[in-house]
């Protein structure tokens, strides 16, 4: 009976936060494009932005699309905006993670 377990010549799936630090250093100018599409919400009275709604903005607005903009990856966005600018915490509802 094959084992499931991954033998040694087998390489590890990685992680969505491996695939995501992978996407966001090979595209910077989707983490850009979202910090001004955000900045641009709350400056016109915003209270909250949904990451999901921005990445279909983004989307619709890049002619080509962006490939491998995972959906998956819209929390760890919406913490990496916050890290870079505090006051906008209260923008985006955070949840706890459950997986790496």
């Amino acid at each position: 009976m094959p084992s499931s377990r991954p033998g040694p010549n087998r390489a590890r799936a990685r992680t969505i936060t491996e695939q995501f630090h992978a996407f966001d250093a090979q595209n910077p100018h989707v983490y850009h494009a979202l910090e001004r599409m955000t900045a641009r919400r709350l400056a016109a009275g915003a209270t909250r932005v949904g990451l999901k709604n921005l990445f279909e903005d983004l989307r619709r607005q890049l002619p080509y699309g962006v490939a491998g903009l995972n959906n998956n990856f819209t929390a760890l966005y919406a913490r990496q905006l916050v890290a870079a600018h505090p006051q906008w915490a209260g923008a985006f509802e955070l949840r706890r993670r459950r997986a790496d």
